[in-house]
């Protein structure tokens, strides 16, 4: 077996991993009921992030990142569906919205427009840097939820939200 797929698949096998890390998180969301202070910015985003990511594999074409990224685009949908579900009425009008921009809007105009006017060479180097621009961006997201933390003590932030992107 070659030495690059069985890294490969142990890299699935972590990326998993930090897929499952929001679990106690959303697990206390479900046990309590309530949203609480959490944002769901920085899932949003990781949604993106990981949809991003499956397209690019599938383009490129590289199986390990679809079936990761693919994973992790699908947690990510159960995590904001729980979001939805729990989420006092302002905060799932806004969650949706930023749902349907960011992540239908923002995706679905990048695939068409590199799908209808790229060749595939420019469509698979641009999603590529899209995709890195992207993971940057996931970097900084749990930041968006510390903001609302300026007069509340944030262990609320969600430790494993934080680390999810390390």
């Amino acid at each position: 077996m070659d030495v690059s797929v069985i890294f490969g698949v142990l890299g699935n096998i972590v990326a998993a991993l930090l897929f499952l890390s929001p679990l106690n998180t959303f697990w206390r969301i479900v046990k309590n009921r309530s949203t609480e202070d959490f944002e769901s910015i920085p899932y949003v985003v990781l949604l993106l992030n990981a949809s991003q990511w499956t397209y690019y594999g599938i383009i490129k074409p590289v199986v390990l990142l679809v079936t990761f990224n693919g994973f992790g685009s699908l947690m990510m949908i159960i995590y904001l569906l729980i979001f939805l579900i729990f989420a006092p009425p302002k905060m799932k009008v806004r969650t949706a919205a930023l749902v349907l921009v960011v992540n239908v809007g923002f995706l679905l105009g990048v695939i068409l427009v590199t799908s209808l006017a790229m060749s595939r060479q420019a469509r698979i180097n641009v999603t590529g840097t899209l995709c890195d621009c992207v993971t940057i961006i996931s970097f900084a997201s749990p930041l968006a939820a510390m903001v609302r933390f300026q007069h509340r003590p944030p262990p609320l932030l969600g430790f494993d939200t934080i680390m999810n992107n390390f």
